[in-house]
């Protein structure tokens, strides 16, 4: 659960991500969806309940622990990048791993191997402002895989790009973020954004009202895996069962509401 003052923002949610999945939460503004990826990610603690990753409490944490797990476990895709602009590319990729303790040298060297796999071979001396939208966003997807976390969170990561640019931007980051063994969670309102994902969660005042499975898209003339259906994920929100160490929980509070993220071993 989470307040601003007397307004709930978010209540009554219990949310389970495996290994590898990816998971767009869905809602119009203002429902919780963004409040639900804050508490998630360890930027926001919730007022009421627990949020774990892989068998860690992060909730409890205090707020220097929050920022290193958040530097190294967690990466994150904003809907306008927020690259710094006076650095280049490749600097900009190797920054969460220079705060992590990483030499320049050898961050600016693992940095830079993810620039042909995104398609920006050639671009790694370039300025945010010398990038188009797209090459920039693929930049900060670079720069969220950089540290090889558990979690990427995506706020509305195609807001700022057309449809042609967003929908390769999708497909970028859902295949590296699976190709690195890594849960996707994408906070949007765009219904094609969602489809790139395994499952959808809706969202709206503040509760988790339906999960919907979809299975992302392949390219034009490929076939799309899977289809819609109830994901089977969500049980009661006053009980979540045993999920072992080998998962990630979540928010339960005295109020029975709860807040799980789970980037475990599936099954």
């Amino acid at each position: 659960m989470k307040r601003f003052g007397a307004t709930v923002a978010l209540g009554g949610v219990a949310l389970r991500v495996g290994r590898g999945e990816a998971v767009a939460i869905m809602g119009p503004s203002g429902s919780g969806k963004s409040t639900l990826l804050h508490c998630l990610a360890g930027i926001m603690k919730p007022d009421g309940g627990e949020v774990h990753l892989l068998g860690q409490r992060i909730d409890t944490m205090r707020e220097r622990e929050r920022s290193a797990l958040r530097r190294t476990r967690f990466g994150f895709v904003f809907q306008f990048g927020q690259l710094l602009p006076e650095l280049p590319a490749e600097e900009n990729v190797a920054l969460p791993l220079m705060l992590g303790g990483v030499s320049r040298g050898d961050a600016v060297r693992r940095a830079r191997e993810w620039f042909g796999p995104l398609g920006l071979g050639g671009m790694e001396g370039r300025r945010p402002g010398e990038l188009s939208g797209g090459q920039a966003q693929r930049v900060a997807i670079a720069r969220a895989l950089a540290t090889r976390p558990a979690v990427v969170f995506a706020d509305e990561p195609t807001g700022a790009l057309d449809q042609a640019t967003g929908h390769d931007t999708m497909r970028l980051l859902v295949e590296a973020t699976r190709g690195n063994d890594a849960s996707l969670v994408v906070v949007t309102h765009d219904p094609q954004v969602a489809r790139w994902c395994d499952r959808t969660v809706e969202v709206r005042d503040g509760q988790v009202l339906a999960s919907a499975g979809y299975g992302a898209p392949l390219p034009p003339g490929g076939h799309g895996a899977g289809g819609y259906g109830d994901s089977g994920d969500f049980g009661d929100f006053g009980d979540f069962g045993d999920f072992g160490d080998s998962g990630v929980s979540g928010v339960s509070g005295a109020d029975g509401t709860a807040t799980r993220i789970l980037p475990g071993v599936n099954g």
